[in-house]
């Protein structure tokens, strides 16, 4: 059941403290699904809270793009991205 912006104020540091015991919050603003605080496991791939299913659920909704290579390429760094963000900022980042 998702929680209300000021219940997370008020209590904060448990709803943190469970997301990291794995246990994800669904916060809603003004009654409607807003955000996740899920366990940074969940946005690995691989990672236990489900991250590739999510990056499937984008390519089937037709959000995201597959990539056209299928060699197993790692990228040599993670990129955290945050909202706010312009991405011709971020790709002159990422391309030095």
């Amino acid at each position: 059941m998702p929680i209300g912006i000021r219940e997370l104020r008020a209590d904060l540091a448990a709803h943190v403290r469970r997301a990291a015991g794995g246990e994800p919050t669904v916060v809603s603003v003004a009654g409607r699904p807003a955000a996740a605080l899920v366990p940074l496991s969940a946005m690995r791939d691989g990672g236990d809270g489900g991250g590739e299913t999510h990056l499937a659920s984008l390519v089937a909704s037709g959000a995201l793009v597959p990539p056209r290579r299928s060699d197993g390429r790692v990228p040599d760094r993670v990129v955290a991205v945050w909202g706010n963000v312009r991405l011709d900022r971020l790709l002159r980042e990422v391309r030095g």
